[in-house]
């Protein structure tokens, strides 16, 4: 298991190097986009996330595999950079680089991260109403949305943007109640 403190220490430096080369070649949206695409890759396939992780592959297989899977028309600096880290024993790393760059992107773009948790799927309006929402709070200029769905909650919505949580779920209201009326 990896420890959040290495983990950190490890990713922070390859992010700042990959946001450094994205910026000098002015491609810092796509190599976002390619890190969102990634991520959900690896997130959603617990095969390749062995694959990566297992140190007994030869980097040779694992170079010939992230190749594939990024295809022939994938950047070609984003795809030495993943090759870079096969060789440097760091593809262990790759979500976590990869989430990092996305944070210094959110930076450099003035965007806050809000992750939402809703009882059931939000339409785009209540999607464009929860943007409306952080930005008014936190004077961000841009907001990016990541939505999970929890039927736990009952109704109502869950906003977390950096430490700050925004409770409006009937589950929560509910434990409120709950507590007042035992305090009471």
């Amino acid at each position: 298991m990896k420890s959040t403190v290495e983990t950190a220490e490890i990713a922070q430096p390859y992010a700042q190097a990959l946001m450094s080369l994205a910026k000098s070649k002015n491609l810092t949206e796509e190599f976002g986009n390619d890190a969102r695409t990634l991520i959900d890759l690896v997130q959603n396939s617990q095969q390749l996330k062995n694959f990566i992780d297992n140190p007994f592959i030869k980097p040779d297989t694992k170079k010939g595999v992230i190749s594939q899977i990024l295809g022939e028309q994938a950047n070609s600096y984003l795809r030495n950079f993943l090759l870079l880290l096969v060789d440097k024993r760091r593809i262990f790393f790759l979500e976590e680089i990869l989430q990092q760059y996305l944070a210094l992107l959110r930076q450099l773009n003035q965007t806050v991260l809000a992750e939402v948790t809703s009882a059931v799927p939000l339409s785009p309006e209540q999607q464009q109403a929860i943007e409306q929402k952080v930005i008014a709070l936190t004077k961000a200029r841009q907001v990016e949305l990541v939505t999970k769905v929890d039927s736990d909650l009952i109704g109502g919505v869950i906003i977390k943007v950096g430490s700050q949580v925004i409770d409006s779920s009937l589950r929560g209201q509910l434990r409120r109640l709950s507590l007042r009326l035992t305090n009471g």
